[in-house]
């Protein structure tokens, strides 16, 4: 039997107790421990007797963890954790801020090359499979245009955002397509949109006591890469309402590709998700590429690396033979 790959989780929050479920469900796989900033005692794993420390413990369980997987969020925590924990172990992270992945990459590159790490950056469904599937499609029709949708879903990084802000006590972000822009893209028009044009963003936010509403509304929609560029609406609401509406994580989205393969001939591809939790999906992709991480280290693949740097097979459970056999 193979041996089984030792996964870590670092960070307790919905996409941690994603990671926990997933990797529950892969056979070559085992739970090495949970890490997180709160108390390890205020922690209840998913399986009686899954080890829990403190983040400060990391640097001594070097020799304990085949592949570390960061949950933390891409505001504040992945910056500084992901260069810092890539210089001592392999990890795979949902960094999705997406104008900052190239300088984010290069901060997690150095690290990782200089002890011989191997770092998968910006996993998830997008950035990660939605990036695959824009390069795919854009490969296979050059005459053409490609269009992302996001939604209509809570996004986990975004109400992450809102949710540092000052004065903020708890929020949730949706997105949400416009309607319009599908239609036009799916009837090959390949029209030219804004950012603006294609989505809109709906906050819900509850404030703390004292705090100042205008001021909150205009960091909110002010913020850049995560909003300014949008038409947000902010609506304020009361905690047992968040409570009671605004609990469930389901997102989704699809990307799709327009274009020519000659005169008259137009061709249209799309991938498209409908997820019913955005943090368990994101944690089985980023489960699914710490086995890659893992193979890739064994070969001496050091250094940062994206999605676009891991050959599908090596996701899998199975052997190459077997993919050939079962999958070709």
């Amino acid at each position: 039997m193979a041996e089984r790959i030792r996964i870590a989780i670092a960070g307790h929050g919905n996409l941690g107790r994603g990671v926990e479920a997933a990797v529950a469900r892969n056979a070559d796989m085992d739970l090495a421990g949970i890490y997180s900033r709160r108390p390890p005692e205020q922690l209840k794993p998913l399986q009686a007797g899954t080890p829990v420390f403190g983040m400060e413990a990391l640097p001594g369980h070097t020799d304990r963890i085949d592949v570390l997987i960061l949950c933390g969020g891409s505001k504040e925590d992945l910056p500084v954790q992901g260069p810092q924990l890539a210089a001592l172990f392999n990890t795979v992270d949902s960094f999705d801020t997406h104008a900052r992945i190239p300088e984010y990459f290069a901060a997690v590159d150095a690290p990782a090359r200089a002890n011989d790490r191997t770092a998968l950056i910006s996993a998830g469904w997008d950035p990660g499979m939605f990036s695959i599937n824009r390069v795919m499609s854009e490969a296979l029709l050059p005459d053409g245009a490609t269009y992302t949708f996001w939604g209509d879903g809570l996004s986990q990084g975004h109400s992450d955002a809102v949710r540092r802000v000052d004065g903020v006590a708890d929020a949730v972000q949706y997105t949400r397509p416009v309607e319009e822009a599908v239609e036009r893209v799916r009837r090959a028009e390949r029209p030219v949109l804004s950012t603006r044009e294609k989505h809109t963003r709906e906050c819900f936010v509850v404030l703390e006591e004292g705090a100042d509403a205008k001021r909150v509304r205009d960091a909110i929609v002010t913020m850049p890469h995560y909003f300014d560029a949008y038409d947000t609406t902010v609506h304020f609401i009361g905690a047992e309402e968040l409570a009671r509406d605004h609990r469930a994580m389901g997102h989704g989205g699809f990307v799709i590709r327009s274009g020519n393969t000659s005169a008259g001939n137009a061709q249209v591809v799309e991938y498209a998700l409908k997820l019913g939790s955005n943090p368990e999906f994101t944690a089985s992709v980023l489960v699914a590429y710490a086995r890659a991480v893992h193979r890739l280290h064994a070969m001496g693949q050091y250094g940062a690396k994206s999605v676009f740097d891991v050959p599908p097979g090596l996701l899998s459970s199975r052997s190459a033979e077997q993919l050939r056999a079962e999958e070709l």
